[in-house]
């Protein structure tokens, strides 16, 4: 009985002291006092023990220190867990192997979690002296398991035809709690658009319809607060085409849609386009408005001095037999002696060279014998020879051969008699 009592009235007196401490924390007293949390929000993994870490702080003389740790549920009233005084611990008899506290320290050990203690738990620190000093902190607590590999499953899995099927991928995981779930297309994020749609859980992605740029590199990622996991890459069938259909050759001179092959040279022809699955080609000639298929297959070799024209008309067709789609090149060999034209056009290409060297050359050649002749004409230089003659060369007769020019000969003259040696005076007359 005395027990009885004893236990009645601890339970009310500490029902009462939690209600007082209730009241405190909704009037927030504080004063020279500081408690503070890492992070206000902790998350935890159901099964594995949770810390809860606490600081707090003071400028004044304390002689008890009093900690009291309540755990409430959203609209529920603060439920008292355990408390101390100094380095005394009081827990509550119901969770005394559960939560484990150190004083002074104040921060909680949570061991083992479950689902059941999720919830706000709040930590008062009271500090006596000279008067009673309260402090307190809120945490929420979120407990959940951690995410399992997702693993995409695709419908239809034979694949879907381009502007004609549709697709589905649905990501699937076996363990988790509070999935977020993200699409990655070719390791970026899958947004919504004309084409593309998502579940409510965003866990399925709808394709309607298929194109050939929905090709890609697919994966699921799945979070929760405590993990995140990502699916295996997955590249969804997408049958389309044939696109970009071309024609190319290892020789001869191509211009537009003509190619031009030197007569007796072999020339190989290929034919591509861009499609799955593979297209099937076939190489049809055009001779005289008849049309027929001469091969299939992706090569075509043609012999220039096999073919009967020197024009032929050629066609490679591309088909796919999934999509159902056609696709087909147009195109023109010309036969003819590629190295004769070559060579006149070399000719061709020179003649303007050389005409302009053969002009310049000549110019050169006349300036040069110009300016010789204006330098060294040679009337100049016979009368230069003959203001440099003598005056005794003067004496000696002169003879004349009749041949001078007249504008020379234009003009005065004197005779002048010398004594010979005979003694015999001669005697001049003007001439006029």
């Amino acid at each position: 009985m005395g027990q009885d009592a004893f236990m009645e009235s601890f339970s009310s007196t500490v029902g009462g002291f939690q209600c007082k401490i209730y009241l405190l924390l909704l009037a927030g007293a504080c004063s020279g006092l500081k408690v503070t949390v890492p992070s206000h929000t902790v998350h935890g993994i159901r099964g594995q023990a949770l810390y809860l870490p606490v600081h707090y702080g003071f400028h004044t003389v304390a002689s008890d220190i009093q900690i009291i740790w309540l755990f409430e549920r959203p609209h529920t009233m603060p439920k008292y867990l355990l408390g101390s005084v100094n380095k005394s611990v009081v827990p509550d008899l119901e969770y005394q192997h559960k939560f484990t506290m150190m004083p002074p320290n104040a921060s909680l050990l949570i061991n083992p979690l479950q689902f059941t203690d999720e919830g706000n738990y709040i930590v008062k620190v009271n500090i006596q002296g000279n008067g009673t000093l309260s402090a307190s902190q809120k945490i929420q607590v979120t407990v959940d398991d951690p995410v399992t590999k997702p693993v995409v499953q695709t419908q239809p899995s034979s694949g879907a035809v381009e502007y004609v099927g549709n697709m589905t991928l649905t990501c699937l995981v076996e363990g988790g709690t509070r999935l977020v779930y993200q699409w990655l297309k070719n390791e970026r994020p899958v947004h919504t658009s004309s084409t593309t749609s998502f579940s409510l859980q965003n866990n399925t992605l709808h394709i309607a319809p298929v194109t050939k740029e929905d090709i890609g590199n697919y994966s699921c990622l799945v979070k929760n607060p405590v993990s995140e996991m990502e699916s295996d890459i997955i590249m969804p069938t997408i049958y389309y085409g044939p696109y970009g259909l071309r024609v190319n050759s290892d020789k001869g001179l191509k211009v537009g849609e003509v190619f031009t092959v030197d007569i007796g040279e072999a020339i190989l022809f290929y034919c591509s386009a861009d499609s799955y699955p593979p297209n099937t080609y076939s190489w049809i000639q055009r001779t005289d408005n008849t049309t027929y298929v001469i091969k299939h297959g992706p090569r075509l070799e043609v012999a220039s001095e096999k073919v009967g024209q020197k024009t032929t008309d050629y066609m490679c067709c591309a088909y796919n037999n999934v999509t159902g789609r056609r696709d087909e090149a147009h195109f023109t060999v010309i036969i003819t002696s590629v190295g004769l034209e070559k060579l006149a056009q070399k000719g061709k290409s020179l003649s303007p060279l050389a005409s302009i060297t053969g002009i310049s050359l000549f110019l050169i050649i006349s300036m040069c014998l110009l300016f010789l002749w204006k330098k060294y004409q040679p009337y100049k230089v016979i009368k230069q020879k003959l203001g440099g003659r003598p005056e005794t060369e003067y004496r000696k007769a002169q003879t004349f051969s009749g041949h001078e020019d007249a504008l020379d000969d234009f003009g005065i003259y004197e005779f002048v008699a010398f004594p010979d040696a005979s003694g015999v005076p001669r005697v001049g007359f003007p001439s006029g």
